[in-house]
């Protein structure tokens, strides 16, 4: 039930995110549709690699699935933003950007990164040992935490040109 409710989510939280950037053929339901098809790759969670491995490995496997995952998926956002939404490149970093660092940054002022990053990563131990992991988390918070002002300030500028340039002339 988790993952549906996450794509209802996601795909409200960036659609008004993004809309007042007023993108092209900008919709909720296809929003939500392209959100719900970018989830096949997610399909690397499944493997078993717990059984096929020792405790260690099958946990930087699980890691390293995420990122993969992650990354695909933010990838075929900033795609997606440029070519069916037609976002110039500035909009499409900050319109991408920012939903997910505030995602970071709420997670990590509620203390919830580790937590999160654990059921994410297949990690079910309090003790993973897995402090290569928690480092790269450790710098992808602090990186979203730092970057999230400016990217607020650069959207709230996107967003007034986007009013600017939609009033008509008179």
């Amino acid at each position: 039930m988790g993952p549906i409710v996450y794509v209802f989510i996601l795909a409200a939280l960036l659609f008004w995110s993004i809309r007042p950037l007023r993108p092209q053929h900008w919709s909720y339901a296809h929003l939500f549709t392209f959100i719900a098809l970018t989830a096949p790759p997610g399909l690397l969670y499944a493997i078993p690699v717990e059984r096929l491995s020792d405790l260690a490995t099958a946990r930087s496997l699980n890691a390293a699935f995420l990122a993969v995952v992650a990354t695909w998926r933010v990838a075929l956002l900033f795609r997606y933003l440029r070519v069916h939404a037609r976002l110039d490149r500035g909009a499409v970093l900050v319109g991408a950007l920012l939903p997910l660092c505030l995602i970071v940054t709420v997670l990590w002022f509620l203390n919830l990164d580790r937590v999160v990053f654990d059921i994410m990563s297949g990690n079910r131990d309090d003790d993973s040992g897995d402090t290569l992991a928690y480092v790269v988390l450790t710098w992808i918070t602090l990186s979203a935490v730092a970057a999230f002002l400016p990217l607020a300030c650069a959207y709230g500028l996107l967003c007034y040109r986007a009013r600017v340039l939609a009033r008509p002339s008179s």
